[in-house]
């Protein structure tokens, strides 16, 4: 029997493991299942290519719990271990020294974690143990050792009698961390993070029932077998070629992947690429809302095929993170800073290669189905405009297959659009117009006024739809984006020829200061037009530069223009060439004339949405007194 001193630089490492890894304490199954398939993989490579003259056969990693024997099981059929390579791969610590160790994991410890990365994955065995074994027999023909350890520097090393091929960790459950033994505790990490390890996991049996043998009777029970609880998927539909994948395997993948979402996705992306890195993966796009609020069903970061992480922040393009799917890959670095990820080149690499997949994905969706595309618009615009927002490279691609939908419910890419308005809706200084309405409801009157003068409507709804006209504005000459209820219909695009008012100018000021006088909300901006003498005497506008403000601030981003809490601002345009307006002017009676007004605003309000409560029921009840 051997004894000895684990070689590490300071008197205890295992302490340290514990403090610093303690809130993560759950991943030492995963260390330990990750070492255990590598032994396995390990041992398939050196078959296929001759060097292990053994059977593979089909090996599998089991997980046993001794509830009261407080010890954990986990037990392999891999390479296993020779006396040397237990001294040389357990007793020396495969990292120069506590201090890099505490170093590397100061910051990033607590969120994920991954200690094999730093040589240390087989001692995360020590964050819930008081004692740990190792029990291993080598392929080679070499005897069988037995090594232990109680977190102390020292352990024991003897011969054993295994006679099967593999290794067995045996782990003494320390009190503190008695969760560890409760079939269901290990049934979870075992689904978070072992759940399409690349080699079979059994925890426990289950009981299967058989077909019934031939003749037997209809009350006769079905004969049953206990059989092996293989609880992971070993080869996940991210592991595949897109050709060997029909649609419903993606759809059955998708459920594997969230079992509680019941609507089917609408489409996927398969990632698959070897060069400059390795990454597969696929994505789906869901039925996304207006909600930017974050998913509840997050993209799942593995390596591997061992579950990392659902926080990919830094590795998927923002704008892609309300995407579900799976990401794997063996080159992106963990734990360390999320502003060391955003400047890695491997990284950085990766997330263009992710964007470009989406923009030619979404490209070929738009050509091969354009009905079907616009059919999907609602539903995944939100994603394709934050991209447009926030990705310049996406921009030049989505611009070919962004959509424009009417109020009519008809379909323009840009180019259509300003191919079908440009005639009409280009102003007299040579500016296109491009009108829009939020609210097909709440602005029904104004797009109605719109829609008499032959000009198209957008229906443009999105919570950041503000922020892309913006960009939209400033990246395409000579447009801008109106919407239809800021301002009358004349000035939304102004032409040449100007409507000529039937009020002298000594009138108008007459009337001006009347309504100035009678017009108690004074955050109403007053101006007189001469319109058509059909269009409605008073109307209510925003500008549309301050709402716009408003809504970019509502929305994250309207804080750069220092603007603050900005408040609402109208303006009351008042027809000129109205016979109600003239009658307003002209009416010899103080009250009947103030009567007028009101009522004229509170129509202009309830056109607006503005009129609301206490205001809205008494101009109801005014409004059956003047027809009585």
């Amino acid at each position: 029997m051997a004894t000895g001193k684990i070689n590490v630089s300071v008197d205890n490492i295992f302490p340290l493991i514990k403090k610093f890894l303690y809130s993560d304490h759950e991943i030492f199954l995963r260390e330990l299942i990750s070492n255990a398939t590598d032994a396995t993989l390990k041992l398939k490579h050196l078959t296929s290519i001759g060097e292990a003259s053994v059977e593979y056969g089909n090996p599998i990693i089991e997980v046993k719990v001794d509830k009261e024997g407080k010890k954990i099981h986990i037990i392999d059929q891999g390479l296993g271990m020779t006396e040397d390579e237990v001294k040389k791969y357990i007793n020396e610590v495969a990292f120069s020294g506590a201090e890099e160790f505490l170093d590397k994991y100061k910051d990033s410890a607590k969120d994920s974690g991954i200690i094999g990365h730093f040589g240390l994955g087989f001692y995360s065995a020590f964050m819930v143990a008081s004692k740990v074994e190792i029990i291993t027999k080598s392929f080679k023909d070499e005897p069988a050792v037995h090594w232990s350890c109680d977190g102390s520097p020292n352990f024991d090393l003897e011969p054993s009698d295994k006679t099967d091929r593999g290794t067995e960790i045996v782990l003494h459950v320390a009190d503190d961390s008695t969760e560890f033994l409760e079939d269901n505790r290990i049934s979870e990490l075992l689904s978070k993070y072992n759940k399409f390890m690349p080699v079979p996991i059994k925890f426990g049996t289950r009981t299967e029932t058989l077909p019934k043998p031939e003749g037997a009777k209809e009350e006769d029970e079905a004969p049953t077998e206990e059989v092996d609880n293989i609880i992971n998927n070993p080869t996940p539909a991210w592991t595949k070629q897109p050709a060997d994948l029909e649609t419903k395997d993606y759809q059955e993948f998708y459920r594997e992947l969230y079992p509680m979402q019941f609507e089917e996705p609408l489409f996927h992306i398969h990632l698959n690429v070897d060069y400059p890195f390795h990454l597969t993966g696929i994505l789906y796009f869901p039925r996304l809302t207006n909600d930017l609020n974050s998913q509840k069903d997050k993209i799942q970061l593995y390596q591997n095929q061992v579950y990392v992480t659902d926080n990919v922040e830094g590795i998927v393009p923002e704008f892609l993170m309300m995407l579900r799917g799976v990401v794997d890959s063996p080159d992106i670095p963990l734990n360390v800073s999320r502003s060391y990820l955003q400047s890695d080149g491997a990284v950085k690499k990766i997330s263009s290669y992710i964007t470009r997949k989406v923009a030619d994905k979404l490209s070929s969706l738009f050509k091969d189905n354009r009905e079907d595309f616009e059919a999907k618009w609602n539903d995944i615009k939100i994603v394709i405009e934050y991209g447009m927002l926030s990705e310049d490279k996406f921009f030049e691609k989505a611009d070919k297959f962004a959509l424009y939908p009417t109020v009519d419910g008809k379909f323009f890419t840009f180019d259509e659009l300003q191919e079908k308005i440009k005639a009409n809706q280009t102003d007299k200084d040579g500016k296109l117009v491009i009108l829009y309405a939020s609210d097909k409801e709440a602005q029904h009157s104004y797009i109605q006024t719109a829609k008499d003068k032959g000009y198209e409507v957008l229906l443009l709804d999105s919570p950041i739809i503000s922020h892309l006209m913006q960009k939209l504005e400033t990246s395409k000459e000579n447009i801008s984006f109106t919407r239809v209820d800021s301002d009358h219909i004349e000035n939304l695009i102004k032409k040449d020829e100007a409507q000529i008012s039937k009020l002298s100018d000594e009138e108008k000021e007459t009337l001006k200061k009347v309504l100035e006088e009678t017009i108690a909300n004074k955050s109403y901006t007053i101006q007189l037009e001469a319109m058509d003498s059909a269009a409605s005497p008073f109307i209510i506008t925003e500008p549309e530069f301050m709402r716009r403000m408003k809504e970019m601030q509502q929305t994250g981003g309207g804080g750069m223009f220092g603007m603050g809490n900005m408040p609402e601002m109208y303006n009351l345009t008042v027809n000129t060439n109205s016979e109600l307006v003239s009658e307003i002017l002209t009416t010899k009676t103080a009250k009947k004339k103030e009567r007028l007004i009101n009522q004229s605003l509170d129509l202009a309000r309830l056109s607006k949405g503005l009129l609301k409560g206490e205001e809205l029921t008494n101009f109801i009840k005014r409004s059956y007194e003047m027809v009585k």
